[in-house]
């Protein structure tokens, strides 16, 4: 499988995350086993399992996943998600965008990202944190293979 450093490394200190909130998940669970348990993220479940992606996901890792919510995926029109779930090349590629392999990447690492860009998503620190359109709502979700960053949008690359 292809390194995949789509991933975007985004986030600054916790102080600049405004309303954006520090979770712990139970200690021992892995990235995808954490986010099921969340129970806000069954299309990002269904996409994993249709992308071919959830052992990669339960690996060894270490991980940053920057997680979109159902919410998140409801705002894309419900045609095209049913096109992009059909399409695995498309949601791989889609899918990557929100990960970075080989780190994990916690709040605290990225102070000094603002106005960054990474796989062309621009980073912003002020007034919170966004990736290119999407805000973080919570931030270093510790697993046992990296950690989770909740987004409340979709990241869709070039």
């Amino acid at each position: 499988m292809k390194t995949f450093v789509v991933g975007l490394i985004a986030f600054a200190g916790i102080a600049a995350f405004g309303s954006a909130k520090s979770v712990a998940a139970e200690p021992g669970k892995d990235i995808v086993t954490t986010a099921v348990a969340a129970g806000e993220f069954k299309t990002l479940a269904i996409a994993l399992e249709k992308a071919g992606l959830v052992d990669t996901l339960k690996g060894k890792g270490p991980f940053t996943v920057f997680a979109p919510t159902d919410k998140a995926f409801a705002k894309i029109p419900e045609a095209t998600l049913k096109a992009v779930l059909a399409d695995k090349e498309k949601l791989t590629k889609i899918l990557m965008a929100h990960v970075v392999v080989g780190k994990s990447v916690k709040a605290s690492d990225v102070t000094k990202l603002d106005g960054a860009k990474v796989n062309g998503f621009t980073i912003a620190t002020k007034d919170g944190v966004k990736i290119g359109t999407a805000t973080v709502t919570k931030a270093d979700i510790e697993c046992s293979n990296g950690v989770i960053h909740v987004i409340d949008t979709v990241l869709i690359p070039d």
